[in-house]
């Protein structure tokens, strides 16, 4: 009995044969069970993503399947003209989407106007990121609705004939001023685009701000707002982390506003004092105290500073763009170029050193002519970007998802063969359309004209032609720019009486 128990005891405490750990096959089992389900859960979410868009996108143009995730992401880093081009020829409504946000395309005018004119709809969103580039206060860009409607109402006095004029006389002096140093800078062939952005922010902040803003912040805001333009991407990186697109053209508003919140303030005490209005500020301080005068009244120098920057965000990259396709199609267009300066002659009688005025360009109907064609051929603006605030019945059998995107196309209105811009009113869409139409139509117009016929009497210049000459280079959703156009200008000969243009300009 003692032998065979302690046998069985033995045999009984003797590792088995063929050992299986307890917790090794737990532990695989529920390693299985995680991948298998998170798999399961991936599968799913992307089954849901493509069934979310084809019921959103029913029979439009575009893919039938979206890329999982980024969708059009790599597109929309790089937009060309071809690219937008070749979505707008798919259908007169088409969609994409881009890191699951959905987005109409609409390309006719009558689609692109009915966008433009349906704010209880739609709402102007620039793009995703621009809220927080351009300032969640920033009521002149967002603002819909009646409230949108008084400030505008409020805002048109600081637009009108009188305004404008004194606005000439400022930008009279700041052009001249540049083309003193383009003078020297352009003594061989430059790229014109950023002296040209210069030029223009120098003029846009002398006319809003007057002498109320340094010389020095002029430059800054000028230099660090291109970081404003590059971050205006449909999607960019969503945190604004140092080093990335959004941190830098939030950094740059921070510094703009800096300045024009100091410009408000000084307007307002020099305004307080009795002085005179020098500048688009003091037009603003001196219209709120009138005693008649019914719009708001109670705007904090933030508040104030905040629709100078919405006005330099309207005026300075489409503005910029305009005056560079004016240099190129001036001097690409040699019977033109001398028409518009026999236009001159006849309007100024040589008396070139003598400021331009209002009255003077209303004189000039072949350059404003010009101006306007200029713009129709090459938009400043492409599109605008709206947001659908609910669901939007947009035609018969379509309604737009509510939230997706919206973005209606100028470029196409404007290059309708049938209707032509030129004798359709309804399809020159330079300015837009509906409650967000430019409030500066006439200021931007009277600007660009001034630039250039004060240029066509000042110098001569080339356009050394390249492989890159007539490519477009769109720097972000809304607005494109000419690729690098290399410009020389001539110093002018000691008559600045118009001449006929070099031999080598008519060559090329």
């Amino acid at each position: 009995m003692g032998a065979s128990s302690a046998a069985a005891a033995a045999s009984s405490t003797s590792p088995p044969l063929y050992s299986f750990p307890t917790a090794f096959s737990f532990e695989g089992q529920e390693s299985f069970t995680w991948l298998y389900t998170t798999g399961a859960i991936l599968v799913a979410l992307l089954a849901l993503e493509q069934t979310v868009y084809r019921a959103k996108k029913r029979h439009l143009p575009g893919d039938n399947w979206t890329i999982p995730i980024i969708g059009k992401f790599a597109d929309s880093m790089k937009p060309t003209m071809e690219g937008y081009q070749k979505q707008w020829d798919s259908g007169v409504l088409s969609a994409v989407s881009v890191f699951n946000i959905f987005i109409v395309m609409a390309s006719s005018n009558d689609y692109a106007r009915k966008i433009l004119n349906s704010p209880a709809y739609a709402e102007p969103c620039i793009v995703h990121a621009a809220r927080r580039i351009l300032g969640q206060q920033n009521w002149w860009v967002f603002l819909t609705g009646k409230e949108h409607v008084d400030y505008r109402r409020g805002l048109n006095n600081l637009f009108t004939r009188k305004a404008i004029g004194m606005y000439i006389t400022i930008q009279d002096t700041v052009t001249r001023k540049h083309f003193k140093q383009w003078r020297e800078d352009f003594a061989s062939a430059q790229p014109i685009m950023f002296p040209a952005r210069f030029l223009n922010m120098d003029t846009s902040l002398r006319v809003f701000c007057g002498n109320h803003i340094p010389d020095e912040a002029t430059r800054e805001i000028s230099d660090k707002y291109w970081d404003i333009t590059k971050a205006l991407e449909l999607v960019n990186f969503p945190l604004p982390l140092p080093g990335t697109k959004i941190y830098k053209a939030i950094q740059a508003r921070k510094a703009a506003m800096y300045w024009l919140e100091l410009a408000a303030r000084k307007s307002r005490i020099e305004m307080a004092n009795g002085g005179e209005p020098t500048c688009l500020l003091d037009e603003w301080v001196k219209l709120i105290n009138d005693p008649t005068y019914k719009g708001k009244r109670d705007f904090t120098e933030h508040e104030m500073a905040m629709v100078v920057l919405s006005f330099l965000f309207a005026s300075q990259d489409a503005m910029s763009s305009g005056l560079v396709y004016g240099f190129q199609h001036l001097v690409d267009h040699p019977e033109v170029f001398t028409k518009v300066r026999e236009e001159q002659e006849r309007v100024r009688k040589g008396n070139y050193e003598n400021p331009l005025t209002i009255e003077l360009l209303d004189e000039m109907p072949y350059l404003q002519a010009v101006v306007k064609e200029s713009l129709r051929v090459k938009p400043p603006v492409l599109m605008i970007p709206y947001k659908a605030t609910k669901a939007f019945p947009i035609s018969d059998d379509y309604t737009v998802p509510a939230n997706s995107m919206l973005i209606p196309s100028f470029y196409n209105s404007l290059h309708d063969p049938v209707s032509s811009a030129n004798a359709n009113p309804k399809n020159y869409m330079v300015w837009g359309a509906g409650p967000h139409r430019c409030i500066g139509v006439e200021y931007a117009t009277m600007n660009i004209m001034l630039v250039l016929a004060t240029a066509a009497m000042t110098f001569d210049w080339e356009h050394e032609i390249t492989p890159e000459t007539d490519k477009i280079a769109c720097v972000s959703l809304s607005l494109h720019y000419i690729s690098p156009t290399l410009i020389t200008f001539q110093n002018p000969a000691d008559s600045v009486s118009p001449r006929p243009l070099p031999d080598e300009v008519y060559a090329a």
